[in-house]
């Protein structure tokens, strides 16, 4: 399995390895969830809340994005929340090695 600052950062996938962005996991694969949404890196920030299962991390993730186009939270739905997955292309994968 990757470790979180792999996951976060990862781009794409290449047969059975996952492409990182080293630069940004240097950078920033340290920051909390939190930490990622205020600096604006909401893909890692979603990649983050998949990766430790937390759906509530999940849905204060969707809620600061949706927030950031206009969005009231109390208008945002799970399958908002769901969207979020499909919009950034993140889900757990099972990969053993990153290039």
């Amino acid at each position: 399995m990757l470790t979180r600052e792999e996951f976060i950062f990862t781009i794409g996938y290449d047969g059975p390895a996952a492409v990182v962005d080293n630069h940004g996991r240097r950078k920033f694969g340290r920051l909390s969830t939190r930490e990622l949404v205020e600096k604006g890196l909401f893909r890692a920030a979603f990649s983050s809340a998949v990766y430790a299962q937390d759906t509530t991390e999940q849905r204060s993730v969707a809620e600061a994005y949706y927030k950031m186009q206009g969005r009231s939270p109390a208008d945002i739905s799970d399958g908002d929340v769901t969207a979020m997955g499909k919009l950034f292309g993140t889900f757990l994968v099972d990969v053993k090695r990153s290039i």
